[in-house]
């Protein structure tokens, strides 16, 4: 419910805070005490279109807040969770209208979108006018309306779920198709690319082996002539070991004849042989370490080589070349595979479209009877509100071929003001009297079910006399016993039926400083006054007194 509002500076109100109770609350007062501004002022905090206009002339910006209580289980509470909400036990929506035109809103303080604002508070209030019928206009709102009153939340349910199964089916046959294409497009040039990389069947890493065997290899080719240099020294024609050795034994026969003169001289040839031989096993180790195989290099440089041009082809880099192998190997699968894929992808897309037309058909037929039960409903409120001879249809239309989240129908209100008259959408048929008099017979109808569980009527009983005005207060009150109900109203009969009265009325401040609207609550005996002015007009007699006091009497 609503609990209260507080309005600051929004066209004649200064300051008001306004709290409020459950049932039905009247608002009555002269014409231009600002009844329209309290309405202006909470459309503002419910999400509605904001003007400068609306800001107190001198003040900066004006606000507006609304307080309402809710249920734990009431779908206002989801969108809040839903958008990060704070989901505190009073739901507070606020709006800030400043002078230049701009606006804020806050939901329990937190920042948020006039979108997002008006989708909470159109969960909670409903505004009703002559020309406010929102509920009545939106064909989607119609289909919502109907579903609540025939109880077909489950079926509507289960054609949501079927429906979103069709979608996502639906989807993965079309991304197949797109791979199927894609793969018969690029087919040849797949083939080749997997018969030219199966081939070199490269390696990730085989790039930085190979490049580090060539170097070895290339230092390697490098070093060889030297080592053919030292080993053409140390053995070839002139190597010096031979001739060495052929002195050495000259001289150890001179030695052995008694030339021992000559004996350091053999110790230090000796010592050269030894050396030399040193040297020569020291260039054999060498040789066998730096092993230089020419068509080894040419081999790996031909490997480094085929797999550096394969990245360059394919625009990636050796180490990718596997990935990009396997890719092309995937697309051939894909094409091989992907025909019967799609097939059993197709089979399923039947079978999800079919079990969404059985959930949509039984929806459907709910729908259909809940047309004609709810076309009676409303019809049997017609006569007290004075259109006994009108009609109220539901137009049920039902496309097969139309899938859609709530199903194949499309709903839409019509009316038929008179016999022999055409029936067509409640706008372009009703006039504003008989606008709010069907809204009112079918917000009864709905009034558990599905809706708000706020509703403002802002005068709905403009021009209709007594007994018409009764049935429509009657009818308010019936609606109060299950939603919170507030109406503004010039009708007596109305009035006499609200469980609370508020007078709107403007004061005039600091000796004609500036004028403000002003809402005080009525006890019995101002109410019974405000009911008489009702009755007489301008002068209130003693007879409009009394009937008053009959009025307020009659419908204890």
């Amino acid at each position: 419910m609503l609990n209260a509002i507080s309005v600051r500076n929004i066209v004649l109100i200064d300051q008001l805070d306004l709290a409020l109770d459950t049932g039905m609350t009247v608002l009555t007062g002269e014409t231009g005490a600002g009844k329209s501004i309290l309405l202006d002022a909470l459309t503002l905090a419910l999400g509605g279109r904001g003007d400068a206009s609306l800001v107190r002339q001198g003040q900066e910006n004006g606000q507006v807040v609304a307080m309402v209580q809710l249920p734990k289980d009431h779908p206002a509470r989801g969108v809040l969770r839903d958008n990060a909400i704070a989901d505190d036990d009073e739901v507070i929506l606020r709006r800030v209208q400043f002078a230049d035109g701009r606006t804020r809103a806050f939901i329990n303080d937190q920042p948020v979108s006039a979108s997002l604002l008006q989708k909470v508070g159109s969960q909670i209030i409903e505004i009703h006018g002559q020309h406010d019928d929102r509920a009545l206009v939106d064909v989607a709102t119609h289909r919502a309306a109907l579903d609540a009153f025939g109880e077909l939340a489950a079926p509507s349910a289960a054609v949501r779920e079927a429906w979103a199964d069709l979608v996502e089916v639906q989807q993965a046959v079309r991304e197949q198709q797109a791979r199927v294409a894609e793969a018969v497009a690029a087919e040849d040039y797949a083939r080749h690319t997997v018969e030219e990389l199966g081939k070199l069947k490269p390696l990730v890493g085989e790039e930085d082996e190979l490049a580090e065997r060539r170097q070895q290899l290339q230092q390697a080719e490098k070093s060889a002539s030297d080592l053919v240099e030292i080993e053409e020294i140390l053995n070839g024609p002139s190597a010096p070991s031979p001739a060495l050795a052929g002195l050495m034994r000259r001289l150890l026969r001179k030695v052995d004849g008694g030339a021992e003169l000559f004996q350091p001289i053999v110790d230090a040839i000796d010592a050269t042989l030894v050396t030399l031989d040193r040297a020569g096993e020291a260039l054999a180790d060498l040789q066998r370490e730096m092993a230089y195989d020419p068509a080894e290099l040419e081999a790996v440089e031909e490997r480094l080589f085929a797999l550096r041009a394969a990245a360059r082809k394919h625009q990636s880099t050796p180490d990718e070349l596997p990935a990009v192998l396997e890719k092309y190997q995937s697309d051939l699968d894909t094409l091989q595979s992907g025909e019967s894929r799609l097939k059993v992808l197709e089979a399923e897309e039947a079978q999800a479209r079919a079990r969404y037309r059985e959930a949509a058909d039984i929806l459907s037929a709910g729908r259909a009877e809940a047309a004609k039960a709810l076309s009676t409903a409303v019809e049997a409120e017609l006569p007290d509100l004075k259109l006994g001879a009108a009609r109220f249809i539901v137009d049920h239309a039902v496309e097969k071929d139309r899938v859609a989240a709530a199903g194949f129908d499309q709903i839409a209100f019509h009316v038929q003001t008179n016999p022999g008259t055409a029936a067509g959408p409640l706008l372009k048929v009703a006039s504003g009297g008989e606008l709010s008099r069907f809204l009112l017979a079918l917000k009864v109808v709905l009034a558990d079910r599905g809706s708000a569980p706020v509703l403002i009527f802002d005068e709905i009983d403009t021009g209709v006399g007594g007994a018409v005005a009764d049935a429509i207060g009657r009818r308010l009150a019936r609606l109060a016993k299950t939603v919170q109900v507030l109406t503004v109203t010039h009708a007596p009969q109305v009035a006499a039926r609200a469980n609370r009265h508020l007078l709107i009325e403007k004061q005039m401040v600091e000796e004609g400083a500036f004028m403000r609207t002003h809402v005080r609550p009525l006890e019995p005996a101002a109410r019974q006054e405000e009911v008489a002015r009702m009755l007489a007009g301008a002068e209130i007699t003693s007879e409009a007194r009394a009937a008053a006091k009959k009025l307020l009497g009659a419908v204890k």
